[in-house]
């Protein structure tokens, strides 16, 4: 006799499909995760993750003196070390749902499940780089409380903050660029830029380079993606301040885990009747996630923040 397929039964399948289903809600969301320079932790080996950073070698002062060995150089490391936290959700799903398949009810909790996961891992990486040091204020303004909503972003802004980063030896990614996470506001108004040198000087002639997953353009050395989890604050007369990022190559870190990316959670799907007495009547089922995050910053003078308000 057949074995009736059951959501007990049918255990790897299902997990298979779910860890897919809530994959595939998460990846668009993770702008900053990708950028961020990976370690990777092996598996039990504990939840604190250590970076090491090696300073640059001093050029030497003094042309050698023959037949004399110089004195040397030594290493300056420096280690910035995180305590990776746990984090996770669930939703319980009542008996109403029929959890013998691939319910569309379940789908689309791993999926929101999945919406959440992404944005704890893009908000937790956020608020770390947000919170350094190298920041610049539209408009001329010298702090948030002095921001108003004429202080938009503009090509002259993202200009002096390719400077900084330059003046700084900040490095660019592979692509010879650097990158940006910017507000869909703040990309209206500097998309809206039509002094000389502007964004729509600059983009009248471009080529056909292939973007950036949410990329919306090349500019001044930078390329542009945008998000709707931008750190926002209040500016003079509570005007809303938007707070993007512009960054270069291993400015900030997160954690590999194992096999697989951090940002990749664990879904854990628990049938009906599964937790014994505490569901008697197999009334209740479970869909959650769990993971284990964090992010720190590595070079403060390769992110700078920069702030402004919003006509839009």
């Amino acid at each position: 006799m057949a074995t009736t397929q059951t959501i007990t039964t049918l255990t790897a399948e299902n997990q298979t499909f779910y860890d897919r289903v809530l994959l595939e809600r998460l990846l668009p969301e993770l702008h900053l995760y990708k950028d961020g320079k990976k370690k990777k932790i092996p598996k039990g080996k504990g939840t604190e993750i250590e970076w090491r950073k090696f300073a640059s070698l001093s050029i030497p002062e003094s042309p050698l003196t023959e037949g004399t060995t110089p004195d040397g150089s030594n290493l300056d490391i420096t280690t910035v070390k995180a305590k990776l936290n746990q984090y996770g959700d669930f939703v319980e799903i009542s008996d109403v749902l029929d959890m013998q398949g691939k319910d569309p009810v379940i789908t689309e909790t791993s999926q929101l499940l999945g919406e959440q996961a992404a944005l704890l891992v893009d908000t937790k990486i956020r608020d770390v780089i947000t919170a350094g040091t190298n920041v610049r204020y539209c408009g001329g303004k010298t702090s948030t409380e002095e921001l108003t909503a004429t202080d938009v972003l503009t090509g002259e802004e993202v200009k002096k903050a390719v400077r900084d980063l330059r003046k700084n030896n900040a490095k660019t990614f592979e692509d010879g660029y650097f990158h940006s996470v910017i507000s869909p506001e703040q990309a209206f108004d500097l998309m809206s830029d039509t002094a000389d040198g502007g964004w729509i000087d600059a983009n009248k002639y471009t080529d056909n380079r292939p973007l950036l997953k949410g990329e919306i353009g090349e500019y001044a050395g930078v390329r542009f993606m945008t998000s709707s989890n931008v750190k926002t604050g209040e500016g003079s007369a509570s005007a809303p301040v938007h707070m993007g990022l512009i960054y270069g190559k291993d400015s900030y870190g997160v954690p590999e885990i194992g096999d697989g990316s951090a940002a990749k959670p664990s879904i854990i799907v628990k049938a009906q009747g599964s937790a014994g007495t505490a569901d008697p009547l197999n009334q209740r089922s479970t869909v959650g996630w769990k993971n284990f995050f964090e992010s720190k910053i590595l070079e403060e003078q390769a992110i700078v923040r920069i702030e402004s308000g919003v006509s839009a």
